[in-house]
């Protein structure tokens, strides 16, 4: 490549396109206005926008704006819509930018970012990345987060829109309270070649990241880039182990009761009957089993700083005052 090239490369201004979920936003031509201004003053060329539909519900635009030659790709909208465009940018060096939009906002609490749409913003103008693993399903569907079945998916399924979007995660205990008393199911959990486990579990969480909604730690070891998946398989009985479980992930504990935790590359969950089961805090179809293979580094995503810390919030409340103030200066500037 001849020197004027790489200069010009180098000084392009940066290409994005913005994936949103129009039913997951109040003021979509105000959003518009908010994004298109604070990327220009950042020196980013103008944003493609593509809007998903319940049959395209983000994969194919992800895709489609990677095939045209965007650096970035901006997942505005709820969990369904971040874990689309997880699918559709997995394996290219099209980096993922997070917008939160929606109520659960999973891989959005793991960054730090809640809901503030300026840290969203800065933390990708600031074009800090990080390669993750991403936990493929046997079907090619794809989490960053975790996936899950059993217990977990019924509280999402009995926990309303209407709920979250009031009270945020707080939320979510409703829903568990409902399900505390749900019969364990039969299920044989096989990692890797290792001998299979054979158990009655609540729920078993297959992990890429430890972080739950409102910020609780489950699998403090984990870590979104070591090539494994920690799978949890939690086996609370009573009321009491319930407590006892719920209090030490509220400490911050590193043991909590009634949770065996295994590490592996391929994981298999197979019951006698169909289960509730979701993806990074989306429910998808039940089903009898969970195949689920890691595919390490395969996704770029925007981060508050590229560490190898396990914690991916690192540095997010001061990423959200560098936007706060990138979008004051925006305002300054119209």
């Amino acid at each position: 490549m001849a020197h004027t090239d790489l200069v010009q490369k180098q000084t392009a201004p940066v290409r994005s396109a913005v994936v949103v979920n129009p039913t997951k936003v109040t003021d979509l031509d105000g959003l518009r206005a908010a994004v298109d201004a604070t990327l220009a003053e950042a020196g980013w060329a103008a944003p493609i926008w593509l809007e998903t539909t319940a049959a395209e519900p983000g994969r194919t635009q992800a895709r489609d704006a990677a095939a045209a030659g965007v650096d970035v790709v901006f997942a505005c909208g709820g969990d369904g819509t971040v874990m689309s465009c997880v699918a559709g940018l997995v394996g290219t060096d099209v980096a993922l930018a997070i917008l939160p939009a929606g109520t659960g906002n999973l891989l959005a609490a793991n960054l730090g970012l809640s809901t503030d749409l300026a840290a969203g913003l800065e933390v990708a103008v600031e074009r800090q990345t990080r390669r993750l693993d991403v936990g493929r399903l046997d079907d090619d569907r794809c989490f960053v987060v975790m996936a899950g079945m059993g217990f977990d998916a019924s509280m999402l399924a009995a926990t309303s829109e209407q709920a979250k979007a009031r009270i945020g995660w707080p939320a979510y205990v409703a829903g568990a309270v409902r399900h505390l008393r749900d019969r364990p199911m039969p299920v044989r959990v096989q990692i890797d070649d290792q001998p299979a486990v054979r158990t009655r579990a609540r729920t078993v969480l297959v992990a890429n990241v430890g972080r739950l909604q409102g910020g609780m730690t489950l699998l403090a070891d984990a870590e979104p880039d070591d090539g494994l998946l920690d799978v949890a398989v939690l086996t609370p009985r009573t009321l009491r182990h319930w407590l006892a479980l719920a209090w030490a992930l509220v400490r911050g504990r590193r043991r909590v009761p009634r949770m065996q935790v295994y590490r592996g590359r391929e994981v298999s969950v197979v019951s006698d009957r169909d289960q509730p089961r979701e993806l990074d805090g989306d429910l998808i179809e039940p089903g009898a089993t969970l195949r689920v293979t890691v595919q390490p580094a395969a996704l770029l995503l925007c981060v508050p700083r590229p560490a190898d810390d396990p914690d991916l919030s690192v540095d997010a409340g001061a990423a959200a005052r560098r936007g706060a103030a990138l979008v004051e200066r925006t305002r300054h500037a119209q």
